[in-house]
């Protein structure tokens, strides 16, 4: 079956696709294209994930976002049986007592562009069956990249940094001891900076950070926040990785250039990683796969891999046959053919959901 999966993350940047062919449990990419959003539709985005948009304006931009995703979906040669359709995350609230989460992007739109059944909402279904929703990739990530007889961590640097441990399973087996959580910003903070302070997108390749010199003492500061001290299951987002904490960090790196500013939330990222591993995994990885757009920041990967150390095999996914851009829209490609085929989430512990749910809702032509 072919499997279009498409997302856009929480660093706001644009849309990834990925057709995917599955076949009797097994997964390969077929096509991988990316769109970026407009300037006009980024900014209207930005302004929901604030908190800055009208409950009419939240209505309009989800249908205007449904429409961005069908007006692309079909960049590929071939056209999808079916589509996995993410959205785009506008508030994530994993809280124990009324946890909430919403990603918008109206999939009537694709359905009727693309004449194929789209399964989107992923989260809910998670929500209501007691986990935080989220990070959901688990699931692809053990099919892809776990190893029978070796601890494997797939690490995804987006805008947020999301981590799924397999401490020595059989490749595609549900181990009760998998676990999967955010370990807190990704490339956010980074991206944001160089936005404000460079109008830059990103720092290609780390080499603003690669100038800088880290400021260790607000550095400290910053890796004592709760989020870093919290068990998992956990997730997060912009709420709390986002523009606030970005606009408290430049206060206490006032003075500093733009290279000791990145140079600073970029070794916050490779230390807040390197953080929930030893806390939260028990052991050194045999193996650490990165993938996401922060994989391909040379100075941010340079510094995991100097704190992992040695003993650990350090690979993006691209070595091993998945672009960096591919792993996110292929991990709902698979999440949709799951729920096509009626098959439950099969890791709810590491959410912290009470049972295997079904995740996902069908939008049929």
């Amino acid at each position: 079956m072919r499997v279009l999966g498409i997302m856009s993350g929480t660093s706001l940047d644009g849309v990834d696709f990925g057709l995917c062919q599955v076949a009797r449990g097994r997964i390969e990419l077929l096509e991988l294209w990316s769109r970026s959003f407009p300037a006009g539709l980024q900014r209207r985005l930005r302004n929901a994930a604030a908190d800055a948009a009208s409950s009419h304006e939240l209505a309009q931009l989800h249908h205007d976002l449904g429409r961005f995703y069908a007006r692309h979906a079909g960049g590929g040669k071939q056209a999808p049986e079916l589509i996995g359709l993410h959205g785009q995350t506008v508030f994530h609230k994993p809280s124990k007592t009324r946890p909430a989460s919403l990603q918008i992007g109206e999939p009537a739109h694709l359905c009727e562009a693309m004449r194929c059944p789209v399964v989107s909402n992923f989260r809910a279904g998670d929500l209501a069956a007691g986990g935080q929703g989220a990070p959901l990739a688990t699931a692809f990530h053990s099919v892809a990249f776990a190893l029978p007889g070796k601890s494997v961590a797939v690490n995804n640097l987006g805008g947020i940094s999301n981590v799924s441990w397999f401490p020595t399973q059989a490749r595609r087996q549900v181990d009760a001891a998998t676990l999967s959580f955010d370990t807190g910003p990704g490339s956010m903070l980074i991206d944001q900076a160089m936005r404000m302070l460079t109008k830059r997108r990103m720092d290609r390749n780390g080499r603003y950070a690669a100038r800088g010199r880290v400021n260790d003492a607000v550095l400290s500061r910053w890796l004592r926040h709760p989020f870093f001290r919290a068990k998992p299951p956990k997730s997060t987002g912009r709420e709390v990785f986002g523009e606030v904490l970005l606009e408290r960090a430049l206060r206490e790196l006032k003075g500093e250039s733009t290279e000791d500013i990145v140079a600073t939330l970029t070794e916050l990222t490779a230390r807040s990683v390197a953080l929930n591993y030893e806390r939260y995994l028990g052991r050194r990885p045999d193996r650490v796969v990165l993938c996401g757009g922060g994989a391909a920041n040379r100075t941010l990967v340079a510094r995991i891999r100097a704190l992992l150390g040695d003993e650990t095999e350090l690979l993006t996914s691209a070595d091993l046959g998945w672009p960096l851009q591919a792993v996110e829209p292929a991990a709902f490609a698979w999440l949709a053919w799951l729920r096509w085929k009626r098959k439950s989430w099969p890791h709810p512990a590491t959410t912290g959901a009470k049972r295997a749910a079904l995740l996902g809702q069908v939008t049929e032509p």
